[in-house]
């Protein structure tokens, strides 16, 4: 049985060149990582140009210009973003940051 995710998305319906790059590699990093994380909403920071995917677990995927993707946890305390390099590393942040609160 194939699960059918209704998405709130904002912007991406103007992707192309790079943007549209980012975007399929932040599916592809959700799909091979956390398929399983429910999904709060998917966009462009038309700010930062980052494409990403904000999961309800409190880490978003993104992705800007056709790069690498990062997995952001952000401490809402500090006001201080952690990008890191695997879906793992962001879980470990999150717990450590729960763990400080």
């Amino acid at each position: 049985m194939k699960t059918q995710i209704k998405l709130n998305v904002d912007g991406l319906n103007e992707l192309y060149g790079s943007d549209l790059e980012s975007w399929i590699l932040v599916q592809c990093a959700y799909k091979n990582n956390c398929s399983s994380e429910e999904i709060m909403c998917a966009g462009m920071n038309l700010n930062t140009g980052y494409v990403y995917i904000a999961l309800k677990n409190g880490i978003q995927i993104a992705s800007c210009f056709g790069q690498d993707v990062e997995f952001v946890v952000t401490d809402y305390n500090e006001g201080e973003d952690y990008f890191l390099d695997t879906y793992e590393e962001a879980l470990n942040k999150l717990e450590e940051l729960y763990e400080n609160n």
